[in-house]
C-alpha cells in the first residue's frame, strides 16, 4: 500500500537520545521516592521538546524545562511507547513470530501512552506540552490498540498488512519484557485454538469489525484537533473502512453459507461502496486495488447467481443485520520495572530519614527480639536450677543406688564431647591475649592524638598569636571522649573475665568428675541401700512424665529463640513508600504496626511457653515431695543424692561457662575491629593537622607584613575536615559492641557504651 507514518520522536536536544530507554525509566521510578527531587531541595531541570511541533521558519519547536522527575519520567514512557509502536511496524507479518511480536509491542505502546493519560496531570502539576496531553495520548493509545487488533485480523486471515499503521520514530534497541498471563491467553486463543485460514468467517467478521471500531474512535477523537500529523486523519478514516467492508465480506461468505443469498449481496454492496470511497478521498494514502478487485469479483458472481437461479430479495443496508465484534487485545499495563533483570544503581542508597527511621527501627527491633529471648533463657535457668535442687530427674533413674543415673551419663557424655574442662582452660587463656591486643590499639591511637597535641602546643607557646588554628586538644575532645568510653568498656569486660574465672574455679572439681569414664564416675558416687520398690510406682511414673513434657518445652524454646533470630524484614521500602506518600514518616507509628505484624505471633508463643513451664514446675515440685515421702531414708542415700545434684549443676554450669567465654572471645574480637576504625580515625587527622602544620610553620618562620596568614585570605584550604565530623562515641559508623544475650551473670559480662 504505503509506506509507514512516522511521528517525531521526543528529544532533549537535537541529538537523539541514545539511552536504553526501558532501563532508565526503571531506573527513575527507583531513584524517585529516594531523593527530594523540587525546585526547593534536589534541582534538576529536565527539557523536552514537543515531539509533534515541527517548529517554525523564524523559530524553533516548542519545548518545556522543568524541575520534575516526573515529567522526565512521562517523556522517556512516552518515547518507549513510540519505540514499541516502530519495532511492531517492522515486524515481518508474513509468519507467526512476526503476528505475535507485533500485537505484543502494540499493546504495549497502548499501555504506555494510557499510563501517561492517567498520571501526566499530577506529574507535572501544570499544563503539559500538547503531544503529552491526556487527549493526545488517550488517541495515541486507542491508534496502536486498534493496530493490534488488525493484527490479529490479519493472523485470522493470513494476509498482507497494510503499511499504513501510525507508528513512532525509531530506536534500534529495545528491552523486550514478558507477556502478561491475559495476552498470552489472547495468544494462545488466536494462534493455536483458531489457527490461520481454519478460522470461521464469523469470528474473522467480527475481528475486523472491532478493529474498525477502534480505528473509528481513534478518528473521531482527533477529527478537530491539530495534534497529530495531517496524514494521520485520511488515514484512521481509510483504515476504518477498508476493516469495515473486511467486516462485511467475510459476513456475507457466512450468508451465503446459510443461504442468505440476498444478505450477501446487500454486505457485498455495502463492503464495495466503503473501499470505492477509499479509493476516491484516500489514493493518495492507501492502496485498495487488491481489495476492490475481490470484493467486486464477488459481488458480481453473487448477483450472477441470484438473477439465474436463487432470485432472493436484496434487502436495505439498514435492514442488514449488525455485526458482532470480539476484542483479543487491550492495552498493556505499565508495571515496574519495564525491563528483564533490571539492577538499581542506587539500591542501598536511602534518604536521611529514611536511612534514621530504620536505624530506630533496628533498635526497637534488637530491644523486642533481646527481651524474648532473655525471658526465656532466664526461665530455662529457672528449670535447670529448680531440677537440680530437686536432684531431677537423676533421682527417679538411681531407684537402685548403686549405678550411675542415665541422665548424669548424657551429661558426662555431653561434656566430653566438647572438649570438658580443657575448652574452658583454653578459652580462658585466650582472653588476656585478646584484651591485650585492644589494649594496644587503643593505647596506639591515643598515643597518636597526644604526640601531636603536644607538638600544637610547643608550636603555639613558641610563635604565639601567629599560630592562628584550632587548638589540638579541643578538636580531639570528641575522639578523646569515645577512647574514655572504650576504655571504661574493656575494664568492665576485665571484671566480667574475673567473675567468670572465679566461677569456674569453684566448680572445676566437680566438672572434671564428669570428664571421668563411666566406671571411674560411678566409684566416685557414693552408693545406698536399693530402693527397688520405688520402680514403676505411679508417683515415679508422673514425674517421668512431667520432667518429658518440660524438655519438650525446652526443645520448643530453642527452637523459637532460633526463629526469632532468623526473622528479617527490610523497613526501607515501608519507610521509602511513607516518605513519598506524606512527605514526612511517623516511625513510631510504622515500626510498632509492622513489629507487631512481624513478631506478634512470636511473643505470643514466648508468653504461652513461660506459662506451661510455670504449670509444670509446680507439679514437678509437688510430685517430687510425694516421691520424697516414699524414697527410704538415709545418711547414704543423702550423701549419694547430693553428689548427683552437685553433678547435675556442674553440666549447667559448664554449659553456661563455654557460652559466656565464647561469647567473651567474639566481643573482643568486635570490639578489635572497632578500634581499628578508631585507630584509622586519629591516624587521618593526625597526618592531617601535620600537613597543616608544615604550610603553617613555613609563614611563621618567614616574614610577613601585617601579620599575613595564607589560611585567613582563603589562600589555602585546610587540609583537614573540620571538627563536627567526628561523632560522639558510639555513633554510627563505630557502633558499640553488643552485650551478649546469656543471663548469668546478673551484670552484663560485655559491657556497653
Amino acid at each position: 500500500m504505503t509506506n509507514f507514518i512516522s511521528v517525531q520522536l521526543k528529544k532533549a536536544s537535537e541529538v537523539d537520545l541514545a539511552k536504553p530507554l526501558c532501563k532508565y525509566y526503571d531506573q527513575l521510578c527507583s531513584i524517585e521516592p529516594k531523593f527530594p527531587f523540587s525546585e526547593n531541595q534536589i534541582c534538576v531541570t529536565f527539557t523536552w521538546k514537543d515531539a509533534f511541533d515541527k517548529g517554525s521558519l523564524f523559530g524553533g519547536s516548542a519545548k518545556l524545562a522543568l524541575a520534575s522527575l516526573g515529567y522526565e519520567k512521562t517523556c522517556v514512557l512516552f518515547n518507549c511507547g513510540a519505540l514499541a509502536s516502530q519495532i511492531a511496524a517492522e515486524q515481518n507479518l508474513e509468519n507467526d513470530e512476526g503476528l505475535k511480536a507485533a500485537a505484543k509491542h502494540y499493546q504495549f505502546a497502548s499501555g504506555a501512552f494510557q499510563h501517561i493519560k492517567d498520571t501526566v496531570l499530577s506529574a507535572l502539576n501544570r499544563e503539559p506540552t500538547v503531544d503529552i496531553s491526556p487527549d493526545t495520548v488517550g488517541t495515541l493509545s486507542l491508534i496502536m490498540l486498534a493496530q493490534a487488533q488488525e493484527v490479529f485480523f490479519l493472523k485470522a486471515t493470513r494476509g498482507k498488512i497494510s503499511k499504513i499503521l501510525v507508528t513512532l520514530l525509531p530506536l534500534e534497541n529495545l528491552n523486550k519484557k514478558l507477556l502478561s498471563f491475559s495476552q498470552m491467553i489472547n495468544y494462545v486463543y488466536v494462534f493455536y485454538h483458531v489457527a490461520g485460514d481454519k478460522m470461521k468467517d464469523g469470528i474473522i467478521a467480527k475481528l475486523a469489525n472491532q478493529a474498525a471500531d477502534y480505528y473509528g474512535d481513534a478518528y473521531k477523537q482527533c477529527q478537530y484537533k491539530d495534534t497529530l500529523p495531517k496524514e494521520v486523519f485520511p488515514v484512521l478514516a481509510a483504515k476504518h473502512c477498508i476493516m469495515q467492508a473486511n467486516a462485511e465480506y467475510h459476513q456475507s461468505i457466512l450468508a451465503k453459507q446459510q443461504k442468505k443469498f440476498g444478505e450477501e449481496i446487500g454486505r457485498l454492496q455495502h463492503a464495495a461502496d466503503l473501499v470505492k470511497t477509499v479509493a476516491s478521498r484516500y489514493d493518495e494514502y492507501i492502496n485498495v486495488k487488491d481489495l476492490v478487485d475481490k470484493i467486486n469479483r464477488a459481488l458480481a458472481a453473487a448477483k450472477k447467481d441470484n438473477d439465474f437461479i436463487y432470485h432472493d430479495r436484496v434487502p436495505d443496508l439498514k435492514d442488514l443485520e449488525s455485526i458482532g465484534k470480539a476484542s483479543l487485545v487491550k492495552s498493556t499495563p505499565v508495571v515496574v520495572p519495564l525491563s528483564q533483570k533490571f539492577t538499581d544503581l542506587f539500591e542501598k542508597m536511602v534518604p536521611l530519614q529514611v536511612q534514621q527511621s530504620v536505624s530506630v527501627y533496628n533498635q526497637r527491633k534488637a530491644d523486642l527480639v533481646n527481651r524474648s529471648i532473655a525471658q526465656m533463657r532466664e526461665a530455662t535457668n529457672l528449670a535447670n536450677g529448680v531440677l537440680a535442687s530437686l536432684n531431677l530427674p537423676a533421682a527417679i533413674e538411681d531407684v537402685s543406688g548403686d549405678t550411675v543415673p542415665q541422665s548424669i551419663l548424657n551429661k558426662s557424655k555431653s561434656v566430653i564431647e566438647q572438649g570438658g574442662i580443657q575448652t574452658i582452660d583454653q578459652l580462658i587463656k585466650d582472653l588476656p591475649e585478646l584484651l591485650q591486643r585492644n589494649k594496644e590499639i587503643l593505647d596506639e591511637s591515643l598515643r597518636l592524638l597526644d604526640e601531636e597535641e603536644t607538638t600544637d602546643n610547643d608550636l603555639r607557646t613558641k610563635f604565639k598569636e601567629r599560630w592562628q588554628r584550632t587548638p589540638s586538644n579541643e578538636l580531639y575532645k570528641s575522639l578523646r571522649a569515645e577512647g574514655a568510653n572504650y576504655h571504661n568498656i574493656m575494664n568492665k569486660a576485665m571484671q566480667a573475665d574475673g567473675q567468670v574465672k572465679e566461677r569456674y574455679q569453684s566448680h572445676r572439681d566437680t566438672i572434671a568428675l564428669l570428664c571421668k569414664p563411666e566406671a571411674e564416675l560411678n566409684a566416685a558416687i557414693p552408693s545406698a541401700n536399693p530402693a527397688k520398690t520405688l520402680q514403676g510406682n505411679e508417683v515415679v511414673n508422673v514425674l517421668r512424665t512431667l520432667l518429658a513434657s518440660l524438655d519438650e518445652v525446652k526443645k520448643e524454646r530453642e527452637q523459637l529463640e532460633n526463629d526469632l533470630k532468623s526473622v528479617n524484614f527490610d523497613m526501607t521500602s515501608k519507610f521509602l513508600t511513607a516518605l513519598a506518600q506524606d512527605g514526612a514518616i511517623n516511625e513510631e507509628a510504622i515500626s510498632v504496626t509492622e513489629l507487631d505484624r512481624i513478631y506478634g505471633s512470636y511473643t505470643q508463643k514466648v508468653q504461652e511457653s513461660l506459662k506451661k513451664q510455670e504449670e509444670l514446675l509446680k507439679n514437678i515440685q509437688n510430685a517430687h515431695q510425694d516421691f520424697s515421702k516414699m524414697k527410704q531414708s538415709n545418711n547414704e542415700s543423702n550423701l549419694r543424692e547430693e553428689v548427683l545434684k552437685n553433678l547435675a549443676i556442674a553440666n549447667d554450669n559448664f554449659v553456661e561457662l563455654v557460652a559466656n567465654l565464647k561469647e567473651g572471645t567474639k566481643f573482643y574480637n568486635e570490639l578489635t575491629e572497632i578500634l581499628l576504625k578508631f585507630q584509622n580515625k586519629c591516624s587521618d587527622i593526625v597526618f592531617a593537622r601535620k600537613t597543616e602544620r608544615d604550610e603553617l610553620l613555613k609563614y611563621c618562620q618567614m616574614p610577613m607584613p601585617m601579620g599575613y596568614n595564607p589560611y585567613m585570605y582563603g589562600q589555602y584550604n585546610l587540609p583537614y575536615a573540620p571538627s563536627p565530623m567526628y561523632q560522639t562515641p558510639g555513633q554510627a559508623p563505630y557502633p558499640p559492641p553488643q552485650q551478649p544475650g546469656y543471663p548469668f551473670p546478673q551484670q552484663p559480662y560485655y559491657p556497653q557504651q
